[in-house]
């Protein structure tokens, strides 16, 4: 393997979730970011357990946990906060053995990842450190900072946010999928817990769209879009009265700004040993809860691939695919999150009875209703690592193997333990009994709860062929 480190730029949630992923697989990493510190600014308040399978193999899972709270689900009432429909989310941990949908506070997550990345061999955090320059080289890529370092890399992946100076430097530009919105998000504490309900609860409303949702611990977040010509700091003098239908009229406002949602992806995802992840690749409306989630998938996707390429084990050709994965996933669901809003605060006074009407007839309906609240993203697109050939392919290949409780020797763990760091094959043996053949050894586990068996059978599959990132590569 090259010792030329990876350099990642950016050192928020995605950044720092890359450089564990990297390091963890071998890669000495130098982490960059421009600001000595980061930002006790709280961001995104949410992530799905699909998005935990990056945090898992990142080591920091548990930690994780211990700092959020599972979501209840969500709640969509219209201006009179009158309830419109109900979707909630059964207690207990899902497919992957942990809650569906998890609540928390940006900085908590943020000094989990920073306390892992400082105890993790290999990594080298640099802080500030404003990158200027890349150039490439031959299989290397010097990065150039503001200070006039020129430090040499084995490749260079931007984690570094919106603003991206990494994008720019590569020629990427973003591409609009939907309007720009523009929303007041204020961030609320109450020593004393509110009586509020436990889930998001969304106002459906199209003269004052909003949201109001329990963060973790004491803290509560609100969202209230800002219609043309209002400023925050206007809205935010009416904040007592726009929090009392939540019962948050006397909580403490720690901050309130704007915001403007955008709905974009980048066009060009990769040049040469280049690459872009998380905000520098995407930015996605808040709808579906996707933004911090988009990102860790990105670096879960793309730090296996980085790994064997630097390490001579792969060809470069392997990092065209990382834009051809996760490009059109992005774009699927930021266009989801854009109509998901349209549909629950878009339209005029002539759109309300309309929503009223259509609501009570998805609550009615148990599988639309589960549809609402389930946490599965759409599969990958079918490629050189996505093989949808067939009738299981299609079924299976693409989405994420569920990380099943199983037994080895008398022992209970998690499949994910069993699957090792690289390619594996997944296969049904016998009545509630798997194989997983991984690194060249055979094991055969039972199946605790019959999750895999099922999930194999629903598929119409035999065997699973599963990626390093735990995405299934094919099935037959």
């Amino acid at each position: 393997m090259s010792r030329l480190p990876v350099v990642v730029v950016g050192a928020g949630p995605v950044g720092t979730t890359a450089a564990l992923l990297l390091a963890r697989r071998g890669c000495p990493v130098l982490l960059l970011d421009r600001r000595p510190a980061p930002p006790a600014v709280p961001r995104a308040v949410h992530l799905d357990d699909e998005a935990l399978r990056a945090l898992a193999d990142a080591g920091v899972v548990e930690e994780f946990l211990a700092v959020s709270r599972p979501m209840a689900g969500l709640r969509l009432v219209d201006a009179g906060h009158r309830v419109l429909a109900e979707f909630r989310r059964e207690a207990g941990a899902g497919r992957h053995g942990w809650p569906q949908a998890s609540m928390f506070h940006q900085p908590d997550l943020e000094a989990v990842l920073r306390a892992a990345v400082d105890r993790t061999p290999g990594i080298t955090s640099c802080a500030p450190a404003d990158v200027v320059g890349l150039a490439e080289g031959d299989r290397s890529v010097t990065v150039t900072t503001a200070d006039g370092a020129c430090l040499e890399a084995a490749a260079v992946l931007g984690c570094d946010g919106a603003h991206s100076t990494v994008r720019r430097l590569v020629g990427g530009r973003m591409r609009d999928l939907g309007r720009p919105d523009r929303w007041l998000v204020a961030d609320l504490r109450s020593p004393a817990p509110l009586p509020v309900w436990p889930g998001v609860q969304q106002v459906c409303d199209p003269a004052r769209a909003a949201t109001f949702m329990p963060v973790s611990g004491d803290r509560y977040r609100f969202e209230a879009r800002l219609r043309p010509g209002e400023t925050a700091a206007g809205l935010a003098a009416d904040l007592p009265a726009l929090l009392a239908p939540f019962g948050a009229e006397r909580a403490e406002v720690v901050r309130a700004a704007e915001y403007v949602y955008r709905a974009q992806v980048v066009d060009r995802w990769r040049r040469g040993r280049v690459l872009l992840a998380g905000d520098a690749a995407h930015l996605t409306p808040p709808f579906v809860g996707q933004g911090l989630g988009l990102g860790l998938r990105d670096v879960h996707q793309v730090a296996w691939k980085l790994a064997a390429v630097v390490s001579g084990e792969a060809g470069e050709d392997l990092l065209d695919t990382h834009g051809a994965e996760r490009g059109p996933h992005a774009r699927t669901l930021v266009r989801l999150a854009a109509l998901v809003g349209r549909l629950m605060t878009g339209g005029g006074a002539g759109a309300v009875p309309v929503r009223r009407t259509v609501l009570a007839a998805v609550g009615r309906v148990p599988a639309l209703a589960a549809y609402a609240t389930d946490s599965r993203t759409p599969p990958l697109h079918r490629g050189p690592l996505v093989d949808r050939g067939g009738r299981a392919g299609r079924r299976l290949v693409g989405t994420l193997v569920p990380r099943a409780r199983v037994r080895v020797d008398g022992r209970e763990c998690r499949l994910d333990d069993v699957l090792g760091t690289g390619t594996a094959v997944l296969a049904a043996v016998a009545a509630g009994r798997v194989a997983v053949t991984a690194g060249g050894r055979r094991t055969e586990a039972d199946d605790v709860d019959g999750v895999l068996t099922a999930w194999l059978r629903a598929g119409r599959a035999r065997f699973a062929v599963v990626r390093p990132d735990r995405v299934v590569r094919a099935a037959g």
